[in-house]
Formats: C-alpha cells, sequence, structure tokens
C-alpha cells in the first residue's frame, strides 16, 4: 500500500512539474516513408532461437549531405524461396526534411542472410563513416566509398568469413589509443541447426509448458572477438592475447563501449543471456581484466544471473560517472547499474523506481525527452516467443514501448500512459536507436520491429532549450568515437560520450545531446579526446547543433 502511495505522489510530482513541458510523440514512420516490412522468421510460430533475436538500426549520415540516414539490418526465412524480394538490409536516405526513400540496392547493400547488429565507424579516418553488419554465418564490413555506395571489403580487411559464428551486438572502438578504430563484436549461440532440438523435445524447449524454440539454455556458448585495427586496411584477431577469451563461453548480445573508471582508456559491456553479464576492463596496454562478478554488473541485485538483451550508457544522475541500463526476459524488471566510483556498482533498478513494468526488453537508450539536462529512460518491448499470443498464458507477443522520467533524485516514474500515441501502440520490438532525423537538433527513436514495418517515434510536444555536440578527430579517430563531453550550464554538470554501438543490435547518432531547461547558454563546454588532448570552450550559444574538431577553437554551427 505504501509503495503504492509513493508512485502516486510521483506521479502527481511529474504531472505538476510537466505543465510547461508536454511529452507527447507520434509515430510518423509512414508519413516519411518507413514502409519496408522487416523479415525474420515465423510469424506466428519460432522453430529455431535463430528466428527470434531480430534486428538491430543505425542513425548515421553516410552521404555526407548533413542529414541522418537510417540503415535497419534485416532477416530471412529457412525457406529461402518464400522470402520476400525486400529480405535484405534497408538503407533509408534523408532528403534534408525528414523523409526518406529505401535505397539499399543502389548502394550495394545487397547481402541476404540472417542479420542482427549493426554498428558504425569510420575505421580508416577518410571521413566516412563504414559499417560493420553482424551475421549468423559471418559478418560483413561495407567500406563507404564515398559516392553514395558501400562495398563488401570483408575478407580484404581479414576478417573471418568462413565457418559459421552468430554474431550479435558490435561497436567500433580504439582501445588502444593509437588514433585507429578497431572492433568488438559480442557473439551468441555456437549453434548448428543441424544437431538443435526442436520444440517441446527437452525442458529447454518448454516455457510455462507451451512447446517452444530451444534455448539458449541447452546449447553451447559462443566467445566474443576483439579485432585490431592495422591502419592498412585490415584487422588482426587479437581476443586471445588481448584476454577477451579468458572469462569463457557466455551467450553475449547487447554491447557498448564506454570509460566507466574515467581513466581515459575504453571498457567494454556484455549484456549475457542466462550467463553472467562481462565488463571487461581496460589496462590501458593492450589487455583487458574481466570483473562483472567484482564490479557488480554480471547478476542482479539477488546475485541471479538474467536473461540480458540490450544495454544503454548515460551519467543518469549526474555524478560524473557513467551508469549503466540493461533490459531482460519477461518476469524481470529492467537492470539500473548505478556506478559508485568507477570500479562498482549498485543494482539500483527496484530503488529508481523501474520495476513497475516487467516486460520483455530489447532496445534500450538514454534520452533527455522533456530536455530538463535529466537522462530518461526509453525501452523497446516485444515477446519472443509469438506462440504466447494464441495461449492462455496471460502475455502478449506485441508489448507497449515504455518511457521512464528522470526525476534528477535518483529514481524515475513511468509516464508511458501520458508520452502520446505512439506510446499507446503494442510492437513485436527489437531494436531501437536514437537521433536527429528532421533536422531540428533534437533526436527522434527509430524502433524496428520483427516482421513489420519499423516505427520512428517523434517528440511533438512542447520543448526547452538543447545543445548538441557533434566532435570530430584528428589526432584521436576520425569519429571521435571515445571523446567525453562535460557542459556546465545553470549550476549544472552534465557528461557523455561518443559511443558505436549500443541498445539492442544498434547504433545512435554519435553527435550528443544536452538538454538544458531553461538556460540558453552553456558556460563551460569541455572536450577530453581520445588522444589525451583536452579543449575548453566558454559562453556556448543554445539550440544549436555545434561541430568541435579536435585542435580548432572554432566553432562551426551545423544548419
Amino acid at each position: 500500500m505504501r509503495g503504492s502511495l509513493i508512485v502516486v505522489l510521483l506521479l502527481v510530482v511529474v504531472l505538476a512539474s510537466s505543465e510547461a513541458v508536454r511529452i507527447q510523440f507520434a509515430d510518423v514512420s509512414q508519413s516519411v516513408g518507413l514502409t519496408a516490412p522487416n523479415t525474420f522468421g515465423g510469424r506466428l510460430k519460432k522453430d529455431y532461437i535463430l528466428e527470434t533475436t531480430g534486428n538491430g538500426a543505425a542513425i548515421f549520415d553516410y552521404d555526407g549531405d548533413g542529414s541522418n540516414d537510417i540503415l535497419i539490418a534485416n532477416g530471412t526465412l529457412f525457406d529461402r524461396a518464400q522470402a520476400p524480394s525486400t529480405a535484405h538490409l534497408h538503407l533509408y536516405r534523408n532528403d534534408g526534411t525528414g523523409h526518406f526513400t529505401e535505397v539499399a540496392t543502389q548502394a550495394g547493400f545487397t547481402q541476404e542472410g540472417w542479420g542482427q547488429g549493426v554498428c558504425v565507424g569510420d575505421y580508416d579516418n577518410d571521413g566516412r563513416p563504414d559499417v560493420l553488419v553482424t551475421y549468423y554465418g559471418h559478418n560483413v564490413l561495407d567500406h563507404n566509398l564515398g559516392n553514395g555506395k558501400f562495398a563488401d571489403v570483408t575478407r580484404a580487411a581479414g576478417l573471418p568469413v568462413e565457418g559459421t559464428r552468430w554474431g550479435s551486438g558490435c561497436t567500433f572502438l580504439d582501445y588502444d589509443r593509437d588514433g585507429k578504430l578497431d572492433l568488438f563484436v559480442s557473439n551468441y549461440v555456437d549453434l548448428d541447426l543441424k544437431t538443435t532440438p526442436k520444440p517441446g523435445d527437452n525442458e529447454n524447449c518448454v516455457w510455462k509448458g507451451l512447446p517452444v524454440m530451444c534455448g539458449p539454455r541447452g546449447l553451447p556458448t559462443a566467445h566474443n572477438a576483439l579485432y585490431h585495427n592495422n591502419g592498412d586496411g585490415t584487422f588482426t584477431d587479437v581476443s586471445d592475447k588481448a584476454g577477451i577469451l579468458k572469462p569463457g563461453g557466455r551467450y553475449g548480445l547487447g554491447t557498448v563501449s564506454a570509460d566507466f573508471d574515467n581513466d581515459g582508456w575504453p571498457d567494454i559491456y556484455v549484456a549475457c543471456d542466462m550467463t553472467p553479464s562481462l565488463l571487461y576492463h581496460n589496462r590501458g596496454n593492450g589487455t583487458f581484466e574481466e570483473r562483472g562478478v567484482e564490479a557488480g554488473v554480471a547478476y542482479n541485485s539477488n546475485g541471479q544471473p538474467q536473461a540480458g538483451m540490450g544495454v544503454a550508457i548515460a551519467d543518469f544522475d549526474g555524478d560524473g560517472f557513467l551508469d549503466i541500463a540493461k533490459t531482460n526476459f519477461s518476469g524481470d524488471l529492467p537492470s539500473l547499474y548505478k556506478n559508485e566510483d568507477g570500479k562498482f556498482f549498485t543494482d539500483v533498478s527496484q530503488q529508481a523506481g523501474l520495476g513497475r513494468n516487467q516486460l520483455l526488453g530489447w532496445g534500450v537508450a538514454f534520452l533527455d525527452v522533456d530536455e530538463d539536462g535529466w537522462k530518461d529512460i526509453v525501452i523497446a518491448n516485444g515477446h519472443v516467443y509469438p506462440e504466447v499470443e494464441q495461449s492462455m498464458l496471460g502475455d502478449k507477443y506485441l508489448q507497449k514501448t515504455l518511457l521512464y522520467r528522470n526525476l534528477g533524485n535518483g529514481r524515475f516514474v513511468d509516464i508511458t500512459a501520458q508520452a502520446g500515441p505512439a506510446f499507446a501502440a503494442t510492437r513485436p520490438a527489437r531494436g531501437l536507436a536514437t537521433g536527429d532525423l528532421d533536422g531540428d537538433g533534437r533526436p527522434e527513436i527509430v524502433i524496428v520491429n520483427m516482421n513489420q514495418t519499423p516505427a520512428l517515434l517523434k517528440n511533438e510536444g512542447t520543448h526547452q532549450n538543447f545543445l548538441t555536440v557533434q566532435l570530430v578527430g584528428t589526432k584521436s579517430n576520425r569519429s571521435a568515437i571515445g571523446a567525453r563531453v562535460a557542459i556546465e550550464a545553470a549550476g549544472r554538470r552534465q557528461i557523455d560520450e561518443v559511443m558505436s554501438g549500443s541498445s539492442f543490435y544498434s547504433h545512435n547518432e554519435m553527435s550528443l545531446f544536452f538538454g538544458l531547461g531553461r538556460a540558453d547558454t552553456v558556460d563551460r563546454l569541455q572536450v577530453k579526446w581520445p588522444s589525451g588532448a583536452a579543449q575548453e570552450w566558454k559562453h556556448v550559444q543554445a539550440n544549436r547543433k555545434i561541430v568541435l574538431t579536435e585542435g580548432e577553437q572554432s566553432i562551426a554551427v551545423k544548419h
């Protein structure tokens, strides 16, 4: 009773404080041209776990015209003859006004198969963003040719093309800070379809009495991989000598790289399904130490492993350390790990108010939807078993997307019901990415829906002040991945970091968005570049998207 009263009081406070800022999201996907349907296994029944994970999305400006485009991974069917002609990656080119045309084939994205995750980074520092797409089979590295086209350079780059691996999450990072982007790929299951049991065959193929696809329990775990950039367009697998293989096999899914202990070296976090999640601490000497259990981010607060899916990173409480949000399976609450001191985390999921909904979460992002300077949380949900829709279990395959507002005191409150029609809809959601798609400087939300068309959620409510910061590395990697930005405005300090790949299988726009509330000026802006260089600007005007280049003091304004 007392807990319910607290929730009610919090909601009253939120509604009262939000009178001037109306949060109202609408799904505008159809009107702006996101009309290609996703293909991923059976619609009503999934015989294999391979049919369940779905795809991610990436938001980035692939053609350098100043407007963000959208790339969505895609899957197929076991009976390839029955797969539609659109069963390939979908690349939506932005016309500059937030309207899109699907141009994947023209751009060279013709590969088909069981696509999974997407991450972006300029691995050859030529000023054009390249793409890594993970697959069941082998991953594909697409090099941006600069003429609106991409070329598959996987084999030429020395990445594996033989054998079968289940690539899942991916992230570009400069782990040795040599100015060249390396590549980390998590792997899910060492899956052999010929030996995989069928629904109902054993205890790992039944859920609440319902025969379902088997796994991941009972299936072989996989091993993650780290590839070092040699600087000549090729990569070398350094997984063993860098310590990535030492923890053994896991069911790895979403992954992200960020500097959790503020030592200037990028660490790696992997959300794992039914096995302990991983935190690879960067020792700064080319090797990593896995310390997920010691750090408190491998299990939940009860010491139990979870079915981790997606992961998002932000300093949600403003203490100067990056925290971790992780989505989990149905019947479990999302995880929120508060970074205490760079070395140890506390699971504050319940205390923070994330226990109200226990849906099956996938994509997740920290996003300041009301621009008050506190990062809110958006979570895309959808059940893994379509069979539950016709069962009497009470679970639903289509689930609502959740929005939790950050109250600025370590707590969040569920405002899904007050956030507009886009949050009233239910979806078979998987990947989720955020980024500015209509050029107003503020991010939208793209959600990949299994065997349906994607959703594009736009905040059509009122706004406060903001600043968007795009970084360009010179001595550092050109994408500025790993750069840390700190701003001070109206007496508050915020931090964020440029990252490649996060959420579930997805990649957010790499420009950093800061809500400023009523402040119309950023008093101080600092950038710590991966090279170790630091720069500072004062009295930066708000409500703009600015571009900062390493080593230059001038501020470019992006129109």
